[in-house]
């Protein structure tokens, strides 16, 4: 849930202009990108191994 409202602060900031402090855009866009790792990591950690 947090990674799509990420998504959509995101979205909506840089559509319409909301946000003017880079800086905090920025940082928005890294915290998105680190929980999209972290979901990755969780998915790779599910999956079952093919050779096992």
């Amino acid at each position: 849930m947090a990674h799509s409202d990420l998504d959509a602060c995101i979205d909506l900031a840089s559509s319409k202009g909301g946000i003017t402090d880079e800086l905090l855009l920025q940082r928005l866009k890294k915290r998105r990108l680190g929980l999209r790792d972290a979901i990755a990591q969780l998915q790779r950690s599910l999956t079952p191994d093919e050779s096992a």
